[in-house]
């Protein structure tokens, strides 16, 4: 059931209203002695989930025993990135998902589910995974909290995804994560019913009895200067909650513009975005919205590796951003991808298609390791200078010598798609 909710597509949703929130939660839940909190981690910093696991240890105190945030496949946070996202928390009750050791099964989604979502295009089974901290650690409430947005992997980011991704293990993220390229990601993105969803959700019917959860989920949207706040806060135990802030992202975080555009240039914050597997949401949200022979530049000072684990670096680096076609032959071919699916799905979502190109300004990576991948490699103090972020918002743009472009100053917070590529069904 839904607990709270605001919506406030016209305004920001301050601290006041978020601890309200808070307080409705805990006043249901108030003779609960062991809590845990699920919380993003730092490459979700605007989503206002640091305020909220912030707020709730101030109302929680001693019960609020472990926050574990959901890494899924991404490097664990620095101690200075902990305290700039979750301020005053305590350092001492964050936890590390490694999400190749420390895992535990609660049961496997059957094959002939996976097969009848998948229109028998995927016959595997599915294993419902998640850290054995979450499984075994004996707590009466597990608080996930975090931000809806479309996704490219889910159709729309967070709810149970928070939960089987990212506190999941490697079965579960690389089985997940190729679902999604399969299904295709321009059929998935901005969608709320969709074969990984649908895989997701039947894992939360599995894992119910063990996991005692809530959601607590924000819509972020930017003002008319570009700053972003919380404009929806949705609270509850099920579905529905999930469906009301993915209604609401809809409305604030899609952008359709009237015709396919001929130059992208995307902004990746250099604190936020250190890896092409984190930037590619640049290539992500954008490629509906452009044309074909377009050029999308993305201007990435952060970026200076390709994979955010070592051994899926590796992977990006052996078989690059290629086809759809050439990735499954490769797929099919080559154990090491058939291991590391979510490295095989990545690969997929990040490619072009050949139908536009990708110039990557990437601040720690050569012109070699750029164009080995099969991107064209852009200068970033040229591509700076010439699209200043600094002086841009988000929005239509021409440079002195008269070229038209479209700015995007965060691909995180949306998804741009041309009035003639939409995302189908993404009332159902």
């Amino acid at each position: 059931m839904v607990y709270y909710t605001e919506n406030s597509p016209d305004r920001v949703i301050g601290r006041e209203k978020a601890a309200a929130a808070v307080d409705v939660i805990l006043d249901r839940f108030g003779d609960r002695k062991k809590v845990m909190i699920l919380p993003p981690d730092i490459t979700r910093a605007h989503s206002g989930a640091g305020m909220i696991t912030e707020l709730l240890w101030e109302k929680l105190g001693d019960r609020l025993t472990d926050i574990l945030p959901a890494l899924g496949t991404h490097i664990p946070m620095t101690p200075d990135e902990i305290r700039k996202m979750y301020g005053r928390t305590p350092a001492g009750l964050f936890r590390e998902h490694r999400w190749r050791t420390d895992i535990e099964e609660l049961g496997r989604v059957p094959s002939s589910f996976i097969s009848g979502v998948t229109g028998g295009r995927l016959t595997f089974d599915y294993p419902v995974q998640v850290n054995r901290l979450l499984a075994s650690g004996d707590h009466d409430l597990i608080i996930s909290v975090g931000q809806v947005v479309p996704h490219e992997v889910t159709g729309m980011a967070n709810y149970n995804k928070n939960v089987f991704v990212g506190c999941g293990g490697s079965e579960a993220i690389n089985k997940s994560h190729f679902i999604g390229a399969v299904h295709g990601i321009e059929n998935i993105l901005g969608t709320t019913d969709n074969p990984v969803r649908a895989v997701l959700n039947k894992a939360s019917e599995i894992a119910a009895p063990r996991l005692p959860l809530i959601y607590i989920l924000t819509v972020v949207a930017p003002d008319s200067e570009g700053r972003l706040g919380i404009r929806g806060l949705f609270t509850g135990d099920d579905i529905e909650c999930f469906r009301q802030a993915a209604a609401l992202s809809r409305e604030l975080n899609f952008t359709t513009l009237p015709q396919r555009l001929k130059k992208v240039v995307v902004w990746l914050d250099p604190e936020e975005f250190k890896s092409t597997w984190l930037g590619n949401k640049s290539i992500y949200r954008t490629r509906m919205a452009i044309a074909d022979e377009g050029e999308l530049i993305v201007l990435a000072p952060g970026v200076r590796t390709f994979g955010e684990d070592p051994a899926i670096d590796r992977l990006i680096r052996k078989y690059g951003y290629r086809t759809t076609p050439e990735i499954l032959a490769f797929t099919e071919a080559n154990r090491d991808l058939q291991e590391n699916l979510s490295a095989a799905a990545h690969l997929i979502h990040g490619s072009p298609e050949n139908r536009f190109r990708v110039t990557y300004a990437a601040g720690h990576l050569t012109r070699q390791e750029v164009e080995s991948v099969g991107y064209s490699f852009g200068e970033i103090d040229y591509l700076s200078e010439k699209y200043n972020p600094r002086n841009l918002q988000t929005g239509y743009h021409r440079t002195a010598d008269g070229e038209e472009f479209y700015f995007i100053s965060n691909p995180a917070t949306g998804l741009w798609k041309s009035a003639d590529k939409g995302t189908e069904g993404n009332s159902r």
